[in-house]
């Protein structure tokens, strides 16, 4: 049986049945869903929740699935300390797409004036939301001059029962697509996937070179061929196992009025005019389960942070073969800061290994360069490293006027026509000089009594003199 969303959760559900809440009762579709997510995420707690009842719909309903960097984990079937090259590694390591006649996703087909989007339950997430919104779709185009497919995870907003807002980041492959058929005036096919295995979500968000490539990159990280069927009324390849697909159609010029929406920085972002997407099919499974994403929390950042982290420790790698590891830290909201450590070879190495980072992610405002003694995921380590081995007057490099991330509110669109974003970046290079330069040792225990230390055994807590 192929993975998908349901042998995930059955994993999880037997390996860390804690990891997930079960809520019986029924929910409203607005706030009601995000309400009980956040009350959890006040307490500190970021479980998988599971809604048997949605106001309004016959589907049940996940949410926050991708909320923590260990469950994360366990989808790739690594642990957190090794998730990061694990993603590497499957994205490296890509398969072709294996076609099937026909799968779950097609056990219910509604098309014409069968097609209704109020039967999903689809979620109004944060006070001052647009509206319902799908949040956790992967968006499916074929790029029309190569005719290779593109995925990635963008907004979409409820204009009614067949209509659905678009809103895509403009350094996103996804918006290249859509601009070639703006200028060929021509219609835009369009599939969005509600409901899959975490790494096919993931996957959509990876940073690949050239347009194309997510379906394949899926595969290498499920570890098998991702079976795919045909559309409905659209030439896109449909994940057989997937939830729910939502087929239709993108016109050339044609816009609706869309946003606000909570983004990934915490703020709402983004409202006007967009193109919007006519509705032409849905399949689902007969139970279908339909998939949220907490926009603006954890989930967010943490889903879209760790297929970023795999794609530049892959492409810094390609520069700076000695690149150690990489993080895209919470602070930072998982994209605008990115912590690499190296083992550096040659003074200018550092510069190197931030600029591919900031080419393969538009959204870093900074990144910082260690040695491979830091600790990339150990923020502390991190700016020890930068108090200590960091010297401004030399060690760091602005660069004005560079393409941005369209939700960071310091992004600012200087032209005024929509033309794109720009953002002031920075390379802090927090390595030491190389020899003959004398830079003092740092001061730690030596590490072979370090490594033959058992804390299991002759360790008990205080109970008193």
């Amino acid at each position: 049986m192929a993975k998908d969303l349901r042998s995930y959760l059955e994993d999880l559900g037997k390996r860390a049945p804690q990891e997930i809440k079960v809520i019986s009762r029924e929910v409203d579709p607005t706030f009601g869903v995000t309400g009980i997510a956040e009350k959890f995420e006040k307490q500190g707690e970021y479980p998988a929740l599971y809604f048997r009842k949605i106001k309004g719909s016959k589907l049940p309903l996940v949410i926050n699935v991708g909320a923590t960097y260990q469950r994360l984990a366990w989808a790739l079937e690594t642990t957190v300390q090794e998730m990061v090259e694990r993603w590497a590694k499957g994205e490296q390591g890509a398969l072709p797409v294996k076609e099937v006649a026909v799968g779950p996703v097609k056990e219910v087909v509604l098309k014409g004036n069968d097609v209704d989007l109020s039967l999903l339950p689809i979620t109004t997430h944060n006070a001052l939301d647009g509206g319902a919104y799908i949040a956790a779709g992967v968006s499916l185009l074929r790029d029309p001059d190569s005719g290779r497919i593109n995925g990635g995870i963008y907004r979409h907003q409820v204009h009614g029962k067949q209509t659905l807002g678009l809103m895509i980041n403009p350094a996103n492959h996804g918006n290249y697509v859509r601009v070639r058929y703006r200028e060929m005036n021509k219609p835009m096919e369009i599939a969005i996937i509600v409901g899959h295995h975490p790494a096919f979500l993931m996957s959509a968000v990876s940073k690949l070179p050239g347009i194309g490539g997510e379906l394949e990159v899926a595969g290498g990280l499920l570890g098998e061929n991702l079976p795919v069927c045909r559309g409905e009324t659209v030439d896109l390849p449909i994940p057989a196992y997937a939830e729910i697909a939502i087929e239709g159609i993108v016109e050339p010029g044609a816009v609706k009025y869309e946003g606000p929406f909570g983004e990934w920085p915490g703020y709402y972002m983004m409202q006007g005019d967009r193109p919007f997407i006519t509705v032409t099919a849905i399949t689902m499974r007969r139970d279908a389960i339909y998939q949220d994403l907490f926009n603006a929390h954890p989930e967010h950042q943490i889903l879209g942070a760790l297929p970023r982290m795999g794609s530049i420790l892959r492409r810094t790698r390609e520069v700076v073969p000695g690149t150690r590891a990489v993080n895209l830290p919470i602070s930072g909201c998982g994209r605008c800061y990115c912590y690499i450590s190296i083992k550096k070879r040659a003074e200018g190495e550092p510069k190197q290994a931030a600029f591919a980072a900031l080419a393969t992610e538009p959204n870093i405002i900074e990144v910082v360069v260690v040695d491979e003694d830091i600790n990339v995921f150990n923020e502390t380590d991190v700016l020890w490293a930068k108090a200590t081995r960091f010297d401004p007057a030399k060690d760091l490099i602005i660069m004005q006027n560079c393409l941005g991330g369209h939700l960071n509110p310091t992004a600012h669109d200087y032209t005024g026509l929509g033309k794109g974003v720009l953002q002031t970046k920075m390379i802090s290079d927090a390595t030491k000089p190389l020899p003959p330069i004398q830079f003092p040792e740092r001061a730690m225990v030596p590490t072979e009594v370090i490594e033959k230390i058992d804390l299991s055994t002759g360790v008990e807590e205080f109970t008193g003199f």
